[in-house]
């Protein structure tokens, strides 16, 4: 009941081969950390728990046939008794993490003797789906990889801000001095226009007049009044009287 390899949420499934099925994936104990394996037909068939899950896993193309769980079950032996495993030396798989039905964590290793083992690879089931585990320094690669774009990227958006803040501060500096010279050219303009229409005025209207003569029965002041100071002239002159309101009945509205 072996199924096609499913490629994880989010990735491209296989190319197709020569005859139109989709390409087989890497021997087992290659990076095989894009692609994942599920069955869902035995699934529906059988539980998955601690009991079934070798098998289920045997099913998937992380499974390598040459290890000593094979050798197990071609004996009608469970191939995770570990009282057999240990007796035996190569490669073997072993159950490390349960937690039913949801996770299984199985690991790949070699045994050089029964109390001395190497772990190689590790593979966990979850929710039916298997995946093999990325190798630590993998994790931390990325990481730093995915940290390093962003720090960059920061720092790409920051110079492009400040880009843009000295190019505006440039630019309100130019139209200043801009808009500064322009309005001392404007107003130089405006007083060379302003003294001609004057010194033209003046040309057109020529000098004042001469005074025109006193009226009959006036007598101007003597010359002794003439050369009295200002203030004295000021305070014996008197009060002018507004023509409308002291002379005569008022003729302005008045308003209650």
């Amino acid at each position: 009941m072996s199924a096609t390899p499913l490629p994880p949420p989010g990735q491209a499934p296989p190319p197709p081969g020569p005859d139109g099925a989709g390409a087989l994936p890497p021997p087992p104990g290659t990076d095989m950390t894009g692609i994942c394996f599920r069955d869902q037909l035995w699934l529906n068939s059988y539980p998955l728990d601690r009991n079934l899950v070798f098998d289920y896993f045997a099913l998937s193309p992380f499974y390598d046939i040459t290890c000593n769980n094979e050798s197990l079950r071609s004996r009608q032996i469970h191939p995770l008794d570990m009282s057999q495993l240990t007796k035996m030396t190569g490669m073997e798989y072993v159950l490390s993490d349960v937690m039913e039905p949801h996770l299984f964590v199985i690991r790949k290793q070699k045994r050089e003797s029964p109390e001395k083992s190497n772990a190689m690879l590790a593979y966990y089931i979850l929710d039916g789906s298997i995946y093999q585990a990325p190798q630590l320094c993998n994790v931390f690669a990325s990481r730093i990889s995915r940290a390093m774009h962003h720090i960059s990227k920061a720092f790409t958006v920051a110079c492009s801000k400040l880009e843009k803040i000295g190019n505006v501060e440039a630019e309100s500096d130019a139209a200043a001095s801009e808009s500064k010279t322009q309005k001392e050219a404007i107003d130089l303009k405006e007083l060379k226009r302003i003294d001609h229409i004057l010194s033209s005025l003046k040309r057109k209207i020529g000098t004042a007049p001469p005074p025109p003569p006193y009226p009959e029965g006036y007598v101007p002041p003597s010359a002794e009044q003439e050369k009295a100071p200002d203030d004295v002239l000021a305070s014996e002159a008197p009060p002018q009287l507004d023509p409308i309101i002291d002379q005569g009945p008022a003729k302005r509205p008045r308003f209650q």
